[in-house]
């Protein structure tokens, strides 16, 4: 494939486009895109037209541009997440029904937490943790919680790392975040207020895979002074076993 001046691929500029599209700005000119990709405005309209063409950027009336179902379409074809957010939903919506505040679930993609579901609450107004939106592992509860239940190997990899204090409780400290996630392996949760989003306390439980690895993480959020962690807690325990029982039985062998 052929590449630029630079030695960027194609594939690497289409990506650069197609990840400039967001919540804050899901539609925007072609020269807006243009350079909050970075690209020459030349290449970005050849690479632009071309992704039109194939439905992964769709052209309003007006001449802006936004991302293409086809995209989406692509992205769920095959995708874990999909299954998992399938088999999760409806324990999510009986931990919701308990604690009346968002409820999220959360996996480990390229070494940062993403969020795969979110069931929001109307009363809440807390606007974070987003479906498809990154937190750094360190400044999430379900960033805590999958680390804690991770390979050891990954841990170094993690806390080897420049950690970046998100709020003023964040913890950086590589030492003490290790003395946490001995804790989190110990009773199974974990709720540090703060850290992510100053105001509100994230409450984490395990989601265990067919071969008992962590595959995701169950989170409730909720406002900081009025985080009733042991009320919160059984109901994230039951709907995580009952999600890792789901995903056990969706690999069963079938007779």
């Amino acid at each position: 494939m052929a590449n630029s001046p630079t030695g960027e691929s194609v594939i690497s500029r289409v990506v650069r486009l197609m990840s400039a599209f967001d919540r804050d700005l899901p539609t925007m000119t072609l020269s807006g895109l243009a350079r909050r990709a970075g690209l020459p405005l030349t290449t970005a309209h050849r690479l632009v037209d071309d992704l039109v063409l194939h439905g992964l950027i769709e052209r309003l009336p007006d001449g802006s541009l936004r991302s293409g179902m086809r995209m989406w379409e692509l992205a769920a074809r095959g995708s874990r997440a999909l299954n998992l957010h399938e088999l999760a939903l409806p324990f999510m919506g009986d931990v919701q029904a308990a604690v009346h505040q968002h409820t999220t679930l959360a996996v480990l993609d390229h070494g940062t937490v993403l969020y795969v579901e979110r069931l929001s609450a109307p009363e809440s107004s807390l606007d974070a943790a987003h479906i498809a939106q990154r937190m750094p592992i360190h400044a999430a509860s379900s960033g805590l919680v999958l680390l804690a239940f991770s390979s050891p190997a990954f841990q170094d990899e993690v806390l080897s790392r420049p950690l970046e204090a998100v709020t003023a409780e964040t913890i950086t400290d590589p030492a003490l975040i290790r003395k946490h996630l001995a804790e989190i392996r110990q009773r199974g949760y974990v709720a540090p207020p703060g850290i992510g989003v100053l105001e509100w306390t994230g409450i984490a439980v395990p989601v265990f895979g067919p071969d008992n690895t962590v595959a995701a993480a169950l989170n409730a959020i909720v406002p900081r002074r009025e985080a009733a962690v042991p009320l919160t807690v059984p109901a994230l325990l039951t709907a995580a076993h009952g999600i890792s029982r789901a995903l056990k039985a969706a690999q069963a062998p079938r007779r």
